[in-house]
Protein backbone atom coordinates (compact mmCIF):
# COMPACT_ATOMS: atom_id res chain seq x y z
CA UNK A 1 0.00 0.00 0.00
CA UNK A 2 1.34 3.13 -1.07
CA UNK A 3 1.49 6.02 2.18
CA UNK A 4 3.97 8.92 3.66
CA UNK A 5 3.41 10.93 6.56
CA UNK A 6 3.07 15.29 7.10
CA UNK A 7 2.51 16.39 10.78
CA UNK A 8 -0.65 18.29 10.63
CA UNK A 9 -2.41 20.24 13.75
CA UNK A 10 -4.27 17.03 16.31
CA UNK A 11 -8.36 17.95 15.64
CA UNK A 12 -9.58 18.04 19.34
CA UNK A 13 -12.83 18.13 17.93
CA UNK A 14 -14.58 14.65 18.14
CA UNK A 15 -15.79 13.05 14.77
CA UNK A 16 -18.53 10.70 13.86
CA UNK A 17 -16.92 7.66 11.94
CA UNK A 18 -20.48 6.09 11.62
CA UNK A 19 -21.24 8.56 8.86
CA UNK A 20 -19.80 8.43 5.16
CA UNK A 21 -20.73 8.78 1.68
CA UNK A 22 -19.45 5.99 -1.13
CA UNK A 23 -18.60 6.76 -4.13
CA UNK A 24 -16.80 4.89 -7.18
CA UNK A 25 -14.58 6.44 -8.62
CA UNK A 26 -12.45 3.73 -11.18
CA UNK A 27 -14.17 -0.04 -12.15
CA UNK A 28 -13.38 -2.85 -14.56
CA UNK A 29 -10.19 -3.71 -13.49
CA UNK A 30 -8.40 -7.30 -12.77
CA UNK A 31 -7.22 -6.31 -9.68
CA UNK A 32 -6.52 -3.62 -8.10
CA UNK A 33 -3.69 -2.27 -4.40
CA UNK A 34 -1.96 0.28 -3.02
CA UNK A 35 -3.45 3.96 -3.61
CA UNK A 36 -1.59 7.05 -2.75
CA UNK A 37 -2.53 10.46 -2.54
CA UNK A 38 0.14 13.46 -3.77
CA UNK A 39 -0.68 16.70 -2.05
CA UNK A 40 1.83 18.37 -4.26
CA UNK A 41 0.07 17.09 -7.17
CA UNK A 42 -3.52 16.59 -6.23
CA UNK A 43 -3.57 13.13 -7.76
CA UNK A 44 -4.79 9.37 -6.54
CA UNK A 45 -2.02 6.89 -7.82
CA UNK A 46 -3.43 2.74 -8.24
CA UNK A 47 -2.03 -0.59 -9.15
CA UNK A 48 -3.71 -2.66 -11.33
CA UNK A 49 -1.03 -5.87 -10.57
CA UNK A 50 -2.17 -8.63 -13.34
CA UNK A 51 -1.67 -6.06 -16.06
CA UNK A 52 1.45 -4.50 -14.33
CA UNK A 53 0.51 -0.94 -14.84
CA UNK A 54 0.10 1.71 -12.40
CA UNK A 55 -2.82 4.38 -12.99
CA UNK A 56 -3.45 7.92 -12.07
CA UNK A 57 -6.71 9.78 -11.23
CA UNK A 58 -6.92 13.70 -11.26
CA UNK A 59 -9.16 16.20 -12.62
CA UNK A 60 -8.45 15.32 -16.12
CA UNK A 61 -9.78 11.79 -15.51
CA UNK A 62 -7.70 8.21 -15.15
CA UNK A 63 -4.58 7.33 -17.29
CA UNK A 64 -1.54 4.97 -17.24
CA UNK A 65 1.36 5.92 -14.90
CA UNK A 66 3.60 3.86 -15.27
CA UNK A 67 4.26 0.20 -17.51
CA UNK A 68 5.98 -3.02 -17.14
CA UNK A 69 5.59 -2.37 -12.71
CA UNK A 70 7.46 -5.49 -11.59
CA UNK A 71 3.95 -5.84 -10.32
CA UNK A 72 3.65 -3.17 -8.04
CA UNK A 73 1.16 -3.58 -4.85
CA UNK A 74 2.10 -0.91 -2.79
CA UNK A 75 4.53 2.40 -2.46
CA UNK A 76 5.58 5.61 -0.42
CA UNK A 77 6.37 9.28 -0.92
CA UNK A 78 9.49 10.77 0.91
CA UNK A 79 9.13 14.53 2.01
CA UNK A 80 11.25 15.05 -1.18
CA UNK A 81 9.10 14.03 -3.52
CA UNK A 82 10.50 10.53 -4.72
CA UNK A 83 8.35 7.35 -4.98
CA UNK A 84 8.92 4.26 -3.45
CA UNK A 85 7.74 0.79 -4.72
CA UNK A 86 7.45 -2.23 -3.40
CA UNK A 87 7.88 -4.52 -6.85
CA UNK A 88 6.11 -8.08 -5.15
CA UNK A 89 6.86 -10.10 -8.96
CA UNK A 90 10.31 -8.54 -9.24
CA UNK A 91 11.17 -9.24 -5.27
CA UNK A 92 12.61 -5.89 -4.77
CA UNK A 93 12.03 -2.41 -3.55
CA UNK A 94 13.22 0.09 -5.85
CA UNK A 95 12.93 4.36 -5.54
CA UNK A 96 11.98 6.67 -8.70
CA UNK A 97 13.16 10.14 -8.50
CA UNK A 98 11.24 13.48 -8.53
CA UNK A 99 10.17 14.03 -11.88
CA UNK A 100 10.58 10.39 -13.22
CA UNK A 101 13.74 8.67 -14.60
CA UNK A 102 15.43 4.95 -13.80
CA UNK A 103 14.42 3.57 -10.96
CA UNK A 104 17.06 2.84 -7.80
CA UNK A 105 17.41 -0.75 -6.55
CA UNK A 106 17.00 -0.19 -2.38
CA UNK A 107 17.01 -3.75 -1.50
CA UNK A 108 16.24 -7.30 -3.72
CA UNK A 109 17.95 -9.66 -1.37
CA UNK A 110 19.00 -10.21 2.19
CA UNK A 111 22.25 -12.11 2.88
CA UNK A 112 22.30 -13.65 -0.28
CA UNK A 113 18.84 -14.69 -0.83
CA UNK A 114 16.10 -13.23 -2.61
CA UNK A 115 13.61 -11.46 -1.08
CA UNK A 116 9.97 -12.87 -0.65
CA UNK A 117 8.05 -10.23 -2.63
CA UNK A 118 7.89 -6.96 -0.30
CA UNK A 119 4.17 -5.73 -0.50
CA UNK A 120 3.90 -2.23 1.91
CA UNK A 121 6.07 0.48 2.68
CA UNK A 122 5.89 3.85 4.57
CA UNK A 123 8.85 6.51 5.01
CA UNK A 124 9.37 8.29 8.13
CA UNK A 125 10.22 11.75 8.48
CA UNK A 126 13.82 10.81 8.61
CA UNK A 127 14.01 8.76 5.86
CA UNK A 128 13.61 5.27 7.70
CA UNK A 129 11.92 3.14 5.52
CA UNK A 130 9.99 0.18 6.47
CA UNK A 131 8.72 -2.27 4.17
CA UNK A 132 6.85 -5.88 4.82
CA UNK A 133 8.21 -9.46 2.93
CA UNK A 134 5.40 -11.93 3.08
CA UNK A 135 4.91 -14.52 0.09
CA UNK A 136 1.37 -15.14 -1.26
CA UNK A 137 0.06 -17.32 -4.02
CA UNK A 138 2.28 -19.22 -6.21
CA UNK A 139 5.70 -17.38 -5.38
CA UNK A 140 5.58 -19.71 -2.46
CA UNK A 141 7.26 -22.02 -4.58
CA UNK A 142 10.62 -19.87 -5.09
CA UNK A 143 10.78 -18.63 -1.76
CA UNK A 144 14.44 -18.67 -0.39
CA UNK A 145 14.37 -16.69 3.04
CA UNK A 146 13.09 -18.87 6.13
CA UNK A 147 10.79 -16.12 7.70
CA UNK A 148 8.31 -13.26 6.49
CA UNK A 149 9.79 -10.09 7.05
CA UNK A 150 9.49 -6.73 8.27
CA UNK A 151 12.70 -4.99 7.07
CA UNK A 152 14.56 -1.59 7.73
CA UNK A 153 16.11 0.54 5.57
CA UNK A 154 18.17 2.92 7.67
CA UNK A 155 18.66 6.80 5.47
CA UNK A 156 22.40 5.46 4.55
CA UNK A 157 20.51 2.77 2.55
CA UNK A 158 21.60 -0.23 4.61
CA UNK A 159 18.50 -3.09 4.89
CA UNK A 160 18.26 -4.92 7.59
CA UNK A 161 15.50 -7.46 8.96
CA UNK A 162 13.96 -5.46 11.53
CA UNK A 163 11.16 -8.13 12.25
CA UNK A 164 10.74 -11.52 11.56
CA UNK A 165 7.92 -13.70 11.31
CA UNK A 166 6.75 -17.17 10.96
CA UNK A 167 3.36 -15.60 10.21
CA UNK A 168 2.77 -12.56 7.23
CA UNK A 169 2.85 -9.26 7.74
CA UNK A 170 0.82 -7.23 5.41
CA UNK A 171 -0.12 -3.56 5.68
CA UNK A 172 1.79 -0.74 7.37
CA UNK A 173 1.07 2.69 8.94
CA UNK A 174 2.71 5.13 11.39
CA UNK A 175 0.88 7.01 14.21
CA UNK A 176 0.16 10.76 13.96
CA UNK A 177 3.54 11.76 15.94
CA UNK A 178 5.81 8.92 13.96
CA UNK A 179 7.00 6.96 17.04
CA UNK A 180 4.66 3.88 16.40
CA UNK A 181 4.68 1.74 13.42
CA UNK A 182 1.38 -0.59 13.33
CA UNK A 183 1.90 -4.05 11.12
CA UNK A 184 -1.31 -6.14 9.65
CA UNK A 185 -0.47 -9.86 10.63
CA UNK A 186 -2.69 -11.83 7.73
CA UNK A 187 -2.20 -15.20 9.36
CA UNK A 188 -3.22 -14.28 12.20
CA UNK A 189 -5.93 -12.06 11.66
CA UNK A 190 -4.50 -9.04 13.66
CA UNK A 191 -2.79 -6.00 14.28
CA UNK A 192 0.84 -5.02 16.16
CA UNK A 193 2.21 -2.27 17.21
CA UNK A 194 6.17 -1.39 17.77
CA UNK A 195 7.80 1.75 19.14
CA UNK A 196 10.27 3.04 17.02
CA UNK A 197 13.63 3.83 18.28
CA UNK A 198 15.83 7.01 17.23
CA UNK A 199 17.86 4.57 14.64
CA UNK A 200 15.26 2.73 13.24
CA UNK A 201 14.57 -0.07 15.37
CA UNK A 202 11.58 -1.66 16.43
CA UNK A 203 10.80 -2.31 20.32
CA UNK A 204 8.06 -3.51 22.62
CA UNK A 205 5.30 -5.64 20.43
CA UNK A 206 1.89 -5.58 21.33
CA UNK A 207 -1.47 -6.94 19.53
CA UNK A 208 -3.92 -3.55 19.54
CA UNK A 209 -6.52 -5.50 17.53
CA UNK A 210 -6.60 -8.97 18.29
CA UNK A 211 -9.13 -9.69 15.72
CA UNK A 212 -10.36 -8.69 12.20
CA UNK A 213 -13.16 -9.73 10.39
CA UNK A 214 -11.63 -11.65 7.55
CA UNK A 215 -7.68 -11.15 6.34
CA UNK A 216 -6.46 -7.55 7.09
CA UNK A 217 -4.69 -6.12 4.37
CA UNK A 218 -3.48 -2.23 3.79
CA UNK A 219 -4.23 0.10 7.56
CA UNK A 220 -4.38 4.09 7.87
CA UNK A 221 -4.81 6.02 11.17
CA UNK A 222 -6.81 9.05 11.39
CA UNK A 223 -5.67 12.27 13.17
CA UNK A 224 -8.00 10.82 16.06
CA UNK A 225 -5.51 7.64 15.91
CA UNK A 226 -8.17 5.11 14.85
CA UNK A 227 -7.54 2.75 12.72
CA UNK A 228 -8.32 1.97 9.31
CA UNK A 229 -8.23 -1.73 8.31
CA UNK A 230 -9.02 -2.98 4.75
CA UNK A 231 -10.37 -6.27 5.89
CA UNK A 232 -13.96 -8.19 5.27
CA UNK A 233 -14.96 -4.13 4.45
CA UNK A 234 -12.94 -1.24 5.51
CA UNK A 235 -13.24 -1.84 9.30
CA UNK A 236 -12.10 1.06 12.28
CA UNK A 237 -10.96 0.53 15.41
CA UNK A 238 -10.46 3.45 18.32
CA UNK A 239 -7.03 4.00 19.24
CA UNK A 240 -7.61 1.23 21.98
CA UNK A 241 -8.40 -1.45 19.24
CA UNK A 242 -12.02 -1.94 19.94
CA UNK A 243 -14.37 -1.76 16.95
CA UNK A 244 -16.52 1.38 16.28
CA UNK A 245 -17.98 0.62 12.70
CA UNK A 246 -17.22 -1.59 9.46
CA UNK A 247 -17.67 0.02 6.69
CA UNK A 248 -19.41 -2.57 3.70
CA UNK A 249 -18.16 -2.19 0.42
CA UNK A 250 -19.23 -4.51 -2.96
CA UNK A 251 -16.22 -6.26 -3.30
CA UNK A 252 -13.58 -7.00 -0.66
CA UNK A 253 -10.91 -4.15 -0.08
CA UNK A 254 -7.11 -4.50 -0.29
CA UNK A 255 -5.80 -1.35 0.49
CA UNK A 256 -6.50 2.41 1.56
CA UNK A 257 -5.11 5.97 1.92
CA UNK A 258 -6.12 8.78 3.11
CA UNK A 259 -6.71 12.21 0.57
CA UNK A 260 -7.68 15.40 -1.24
CA UNK A 261 -7.00 18.87 0.47
CA UNK A 262 -9.34 18.13 3.50
CA UNK A 263 -8.29 14.93 4.38
CA UNK A 264 -11.55 13.98 4.93
CA UNK A 265 -11.67 11.56 1.86
CA UNK A 266 -10.56 7.71 2.53
CA UNK A 267 -9.63 5.88 -1.43
CA UNK A 268 -10.17 2.25 -1.13
CA UNK A 269 -8.86 -0.21 -3.27
CA UNK A 270 -11.15 -3.24 -3.70
CA UNK A 271 -10.40 -5.84 -6.36
CA UNK A 272 -11.97 -4.95 -9.37
CA UNK A 273 -13.05 -1.30 -8.26
CA UNK A 274 -11.59 2.14 -6.22
CA UNK A 275 -14.13 4.12 -4.58
CA UNK A 276 -13.87 7.35 -2.57
CA UNK A 277 -15.63 7.14 0.54
CA UNK A 278 -16.12 10.74 2.19
CA UNK A 279 -16.02 10.69 6.47
CA UNK A 280 -15.98 13.39 9.24
CA UNK A 281 -12.61 12.58 10.24
CA UNK A 282 -9.25 13.76 8.87
CA UNK A 283 -5.88 11.48 7.75
CA UNK A 284 -2.66 12.37 8.52
CA UNK A 285 -0.55 10.25 5.95
CA UNK A 286 -0.44 12.15 2.82
CA UNK A 287 2.90 14.61 1.47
Amino acid sequence: MWRALVFLPLLCVAQDLTKYTIETIAASHKFVEGPVWSAREGHLLFSDVPVNQVFRIDGKGKTVFRENTGGVSGGAYDDKGRLYLCEARTRRVVRLPKGGGAPEVLADAYEGKKLNGPNDIVVTRNQHVYFTDPVFGDAVDSQELPFYGVFHISPKGIATAALKWKTRPNGLALSFDGKVLYVTNSDERNVRAYDVGKDGTLENERVVIEKTDGVPGGIEVDAQGNLFVAAKGVQIFSPAGKMVTNIELAEKPSNLVFGDDSLQTLYVTARTTVYRILLETKGVSIY
